[in-house]
């Protein structure tokens, strides 16, 4: 459930705004309301140790198993390193220049630039150039060019032209001279990779302290946090003061802290249009099972919306296991689920739900009797007398045709969304109904439209005979009803809600196709499951091809192929299997997850 809210104002005086924010900070229970950016330095210094936090970990043998240093030991290591990586990419760039230039002249030799610029200040400047024989020739055929030959370079012909340079019209390359010559670069850059492996030792040692590193980005990410809430405060010439957010269980100990620390405080119910409520949902055992769905997707229904995790879990249950849709890979789920179990020694919520969808995935495979995809499993008594034969994935060994059997696969999809789609429905009637929002009747009339346009479905897909007129007759009154109601509230009047409602009516009849879309969507997991399979008997008939001294690639096939199949199956059940709960079932309910996660101001331990 989402727990209710309370709107907070916290008063203190003037000089004990700090006093005041580290109270609230202990109590860890007030969520502050529009917080401020932290002080440009405190984010600049959390910015460069984690910079070379990062740095660190990427260098072999890093490990975070010594004790962690004091904070004074920990600026100078932490200076040291930011010094030896800014001295270690310096270097590193100064041996790319280098390497370039002496590669540039190596083909010439080893020369010293500086005696050839030498002969210029006694006026004998020189120019070098590369050309080709025929120019080299026409060179020598101009009675007014000095030059000498000099030795070829990378097979062309190499002149030193004294004097002048040659004009820009004539077809040679002119080489320009370095400063430095090929000794002096090799030296600078033996000197530079000499300092990239004395950093590269200082970092290697360094990068033992991982745990002082940690430890010391979470005080500053304390340190940002209250620094936040500091800026976020407003005062006046003797009060200083923060508004927020308490959830309501909790403001019996924050009203304890206050009298403790002599604050004074406004507390009240939050407004109705408050827009900055934070959403702090309360899970029981059950359904806390999504928590981790939930994070890793970041989702946060509004304050004023749903807590559907129960049903996000039940559903999403069954359509992991309509997706994955084979008992094999539901034990090799299972297999992993035990894996982490026993890795991480505890029974968390993660490890939960992959028992779970694991579970689901047996049981409908077994139902279906899929097992790797293989059709030999048919062959055994008991995995065959567990199969529904409606269901089959191999119908002919229950005197079923595939089209019949896919027929009821069809309709089964069908009948999950229409039970989705109306338990939305259900769920906005009961909690309009306390609230006095005659806009329930425009649910039950989504409920009528929706179930009616169910047998359109079965008709249009599977040929299914139904009586249309009266479809077409619940379709009509519902759609009526969602006209007439759906723009009720308990602030407006009935005749501003009649009004309300008619003016959507073209809204509601664009809602009312989507709705026979948004129940066809749940094919899908019909669709993919079936493709699954397919790709399953793809790789199993591939594998059982291979005789001989084939089979052990026929081993590899089989194991590399149903492995490939897994994570496609995993990619669909994000794709598919949480869009239904997300979009279809959330957008019946009126869902837009677009809460703020509670989030108190409190002391970070990790």
């Amino acid at each position: 459930m989402i727990e209710k809210m309370k709107a907070l104002c916290v008063v203190s005086a003037l000089s004990s705004r700090k006093a005041l924010l580290s109270g609230l900070r202990d109590l860890g229970v007030v969520h502050i309301k529009q917080k401020k950016h932290a002080d440009p330095a405190v984010t600049a210094e959390f910015a460069d140790i984690s910079s070379n936090y990062t740095a660190l970990c990427e260098i072999e043998g890093a490990s975070a198993e010594k004790q962690v240093l004091s904070h004074e030991h920990f600026i100078r290591l932490n200076k040291g390193v930011s010094e030896a990586l800014r001295e270690k990419k310096e270097n590193a760039d100064a041996v790319v220049r280098l390497t370039m230039q002496s590669d540039r002249i190596r083909a010439w030799g080893a020369f010293v630039p500086s005696q050839v610029t030498g002969l210029a200040a006694d006026g004998v400047p020189l120019y070098f150039y590369r050309m080709g024989k025929k120019e080299l020739a026409s060179l020598a055929a101009d009675d007014k060019v000095r030059f000498v030959k000099l030795s070829p370079v990378e097979k062309m012909e190499t002149v030193a032209v004294l004097d002048e340079k040659l004009p820009r019209s004539f077809p040679a390359t002119e080489f320009t001279l370095p400063e430095k010559g090929l000794e002096e670069l090799e030296a600078e850059i033996a000197s530079c990779n000499a300092n990239i492996e004395k950093a590269q030792a200082f970092l290697k040692d360094a990068s033992k302290e991982l745990a002082t590193y940690k430890a010391q980005l979470l005080r500053c990410k304390n340190d940002i946090e209250f620094s936040s809430a500091e800026k976020t405060t407003e005062s006046d010439t003797d009060l200083v003061w923060i508004s927020g957010y308490i959830p309501a269980s909790d403001a019996p100990r924050f009203e304890e802290a206050a009298k403790a620390s002599s604050w004074a405080y406004a507390m009240d119910d939050v407004a109705d249009d408050d827009e900055y409520v934070p959403t702090k949902v309360r899970y029981t055992k059950v359904s806390g099972l999504m928590e981790p769905v939930f994070d890793i997707l970041g989702t946060v229904p509004g304050y004023r919306e749903y807590d559907i995790s129960f049903w996000f879990l039940c559903f999403f249950s069954l359509f992991f296991a309509m997706i994955i849709g084979d008992a094999g890979y539901g034990m090799c789920f299972l297999a992993v689920a035990v894996l982490l179990h026993v890795k991480l020694k505890k029974l968390n919520n993660l490890v939960l739900l992959v028992y779970v969808v694991s579970i689901a995935t047996i049981m409908w495979g077994t139902l279906t009797g899929t097992w790797f995809g293989l059709e030999g499993a048919m062959r055994i008594g008991v995995l065959k007398a567990l199969v529904i034969p409606s269901f089959a994935n191999y119908p002919q060994y229950f005197g079923y045709t595939s089209i019949q059997q896919q027929n009821v696969m069809m309709k089964f999809c069908f009948i999950l969304g229409t039970i989705q789609l109306s338990l939305a429905c259900i769920m906005n009637v009961v909690r309009k109904l306390p609230e006095r929002d005659g806009s329930f009747i425009a649910d039950i009339g989504w409920f009528m439209a929706i179930n009616s346009l169910y047998y359109v479905v079965l008709l249009l897909v599977i040929n299914q005979e139904v009586d249309l007129t009266i479809c077409a007759a619940f379709i009509a009154a519902g759609f009526l009803l969602v006209c007439l109601f759906g723009g009720m509230s308990p602030d407006r009047t009935f005749s501003q809600g009649l009004k309300a409602g008619l003016a959507d009516a073209f809204t509601t009849f664009l809602n009312t196709i989507s709705a026979f879309g948004n129940i066809m969507s749940y094919i899908r997991l019909f669709a993919v499951g079936l493709a699954s399979l397919a790709i399953a008997q793809s790789f199993n008939d591939m594998a059982l091809g291979m005789n001989g001294w084939l089979k052990i690639a026929g081993i590899l096939v089989f194991v590399i192929g149903h492995a490939l199949n897994l994570v496609m199956g995993l990619l669909s059940v994000i794709v598919h299997g949480v869009r239904l709960n997300l979009l279809e079932f959330s957008g019946q309910l009126g869902m837009e997850w677009s809460g703020t996660a509670y989030d108190p101001f409190r002391v970070s331990t990790k």
